[in-house]
């Protein structure tokens, strides 16, 4: 209760400076505050158009989260299992982590369009990270355990659950939480420049072009929503699917934040 408390009087100071600033600065076009943006967000809401926009992203974005979280998974087992297979993608993982979204972003409009430009920019910056966390976490996996394993003739499926799935849990959580933040703005940003029909990126852009800075405000604070929403289901799943162990070392984490 503490921390709550805490956390939400931070906020309410910072929203407080926010509002003041933008009382002195006393231009909307410029700067608008949290109320203005809290008026325009409730008269988005009652807009067709805005839930028809955030469905779309929302299922464009998400799409290329779990194809790329899945596609990670699987070639970072592959890459432990078969470490040939692991130097053979290894080039591609390295080119796809170090070329600029922005290039990205081009080709894919070429290849795709305005409508699949989100989900394969969210692929793209979240399979590379799935894919070394998933491999560093596989390789964690305690060698005396696997040494027993294999003098006891424990089978495939046991050793899994039993022994990588608790070394690969936190890396897959710590994977997740930087990959889930980096897809929505990459995302977005995608839909920003490709603009395609019914979209968050497309209601931004033509925020920009109207100056409607209130509903530029009330766009990003749905962002930032989604994306946090987004987030705590895909980490709830995920530390249900991992057990126990990834649920104590996320509360230690956590402890360990509240300490700090």
């Amino acid at each position: 209760m503490k921390h709550l408390a805490k956390q939400t009087g931070i906020l309410l100071f910072w929203l407080a400076v926010w509002q003041v600033v933008a009382w002195l600065v006393g231009r909307p076009i410029f700067l608008v505050g949290p109320l203005e943006t809290v008026q325009a967000f409730f008269r988005l809401l009652g807009q067709a158009a805005f839930w028809q926009s955030v469905v779309s992203s929302l299922g464009r974005i998400g799409t290329g989260f779990v194809l790329a979280f899945s596609l990670g998974l699987l070639c970072g087992a592959g890459a432990y299992a078969w470490p040939l297979f692991g130097e053979w993608i290894a080039p591609v993982v390295t080119m796809i982590r170090t070329i600029p979204v922005a290039s990205f972003v081009i080709l894919a409009l070429i290849w795709t369009g305005a409508d699949g430009l989100a989900l394969v920019i969210s692929f793209l910056v979240v399979f590379p990270m799935i894919y070394l966390h998933t491999l560093a976490g596989l390789q964690a996996a305690d060698v005396q355990l696997l040494e027993m394993a294999e003098v006891f003739r424990i089978r495939f499926f046991p050793k899994v659950w039993h022994i990588y799935r608790p070394a690969l849990a936190p890396y897959l959580i710590s994977a997740c939480k930087t990959a889930l933040g980096m897809c929505w703005k990459s995302g977005v940003a995608a839909e920003v420049i490709g603009t395609p029909d019914h979209s968050i990126g497309e209601k931004l852009y033509m925020a920009k072009i109207f100056f409607s800075t209130d509903e530029l405000f009330a766009w990003t604070a749905v962002v930032i929503l989604l994306s946090g929403l987004f987030e705590r289901l895909v980490l709830y799943v995920l530390e249900r699917l991992m057990g126990e162990d990834s649920r104590k070392n996320r509360s230690k984490d956590a402890a360990g934040e509240r300490k700090g």
